[in-house]
């Protein structure tokens, strides 16, 4: 064989080995286009051909069971002392004596602190000697009116130095409380502004004085919630790494709506008897205003809005059909039916544009259970 003759034969057996292998590579895949007996199935959700022709569509299906919605408001707010104040003097003078530890209880009518009050007690011990005195001038000059040995008016003019004098008594003590700084209401004392020597005026602090039990919770509400959330309404709140939700009750709602925020500021009331929370911090707010038991809802992807209202497919019989709903409460997962739907029908979830009516539908998942949907607002 000549060396052409070589060429032309191995030429033809690389095209044969290239058409081997390009037929075992494409060979199955044309066999089941020829097998299929060209039907044509789209992915999951697609529609497809049954054998007389006629489209067939996958889809998931989502059974209609009782729900219990709460419909919940959530807002952020602060915990806040019962009561609350910067204790000072109400004159002033030097700090002589400092009563409390810092950081500890005490009781309403405790002393704190007191200022130097010497030179009042100078005048209130000489007031009192002249009062002494009065008083016997008085005793004599009424015995003495009983016998008609002297006027009425000699009797009123002593009567009425005695009567001074008690006033000015009164004055002199009133003063001397001044200098005294009592607690006005149980509570814990914070850390002192001031030392013993020092001068204080009615302006210097002294102490905060603080009542942590029961503790307020004030939060805001949008105005158009302000008829439902009243005295007495109860509230749950969260506190950042505590593990747990406490209870309260509203007492007292701002009549007026904040012209700034459209808000109106509510406080609650928590009891904090072990005095597990402090004043101050944030606290997260959640109010159950209104509670559906045994409620229609269902995914709120399975609506379709339309001009003249909404509607929704359901399956039966093997087949899509069209259903007019009226709709209530709302969520961003979740929609109340209030006409349309009942318990046990299958809605269909997925593929809701393709779907027409009479349509053939084969489901590929069916969800089937109770749930409970809270709803923020």
């Amino acid at each position: 064989m000549s060396s052409s003759g070589k060429k032309i034969f191995r030429t033809s057996i690389t095209i044969v080995l290239v058409l081997v292998v390009a037929g075992i590579i494409f060979f199955p895949k044309i066999k089941n286009l020829f097998s299929s007996g060209g039907q044509a199935g789209g992915p999951m959700g697609g529609p497809g051909m049954r054998g007389g022709g006629q489209q067939i569509l996958l889809a998931s299906g989502y059974v209609v069971v009782p729900t219990t919605m709460n419909e919940l408001y959530k807002s952020t707010g602060s915990l806040l002392p019962d009561e609350e104040v910067e204790l000072s003097f109400e004159t002033s003078g030097k700090v002589v004596g400092i009563f409390f530890s810092e950081g500890t209880r005490v009781k309403k009518g405790d002393l704190l602190a007191k200022i130097n009050d010497r030179p009042l007690q100078a005048q209130l011990l000489k007031l009192q000697a002249q009062k002494k005195l009065t008083e016997e001038r008085e005793f004599r000059q009424r015995q003495l009116l009983d016998r008609d040995a002297i006027s009425r008016e000699s009797y009123d003019q002593v009567a009425t130095e005695l009567q001074s004098l008690e006033a000015d008594i009164m004055l002199i003590q009133a003063r001397i409380a001044e200098t005294e700084l009592r607690a006005p209401f149980d509570g814990i004392v914070g850390l002192r502004m001031i030392s013993e020597g020092a001068f204080a005026t009615t302006q210097t602090k002294i102490v905060r004085l603080v009542k942590i039990s029961p503790l307020k919770i004030e939060f805001s509400v949008a105005e158009r919630y302000a008829g439902e959330i009243t005295p007495g309404f109860p509230i749950t709140f969260v506190i950042d790494g505590v593990n747990k939700n406490f209870d309260a009750k509203v007492y007292a709602v701002d009549p007026k709506v904040n012209i700034d925020t459209r808000t109106i500021t509510v406080r609650a009331l928590y009891a904090n008897t072990n005095e597990e929370l402090k004043p101050g911090r944030y606290a997260s707010v959640i109010a159950l205003l209104s509670q559906i038991d045994n409620a229609v809802s269902i995914p709120t992807e399975a609506i379709i809005p339309e001009m003249d209202g909404e509607k929704v497919y359901i399956y039966k019989n093997g087949k899509a059909e069209q259903v007019r709903v009226t709709t209530g409460l709302r969520t961003e997962s979740r929609i109340q039916i209030i006409e349309g739907l009942q318990f046990g029908d299958t809605l269909l979830t997925t593929a809701i544009l393709q779907l027409r009516s009479n349509m053939p539908v084969q489901l590929d998942t069916l969800v089937t259970n109770q749930e409970i949907v809270n709803t923020a607002l």
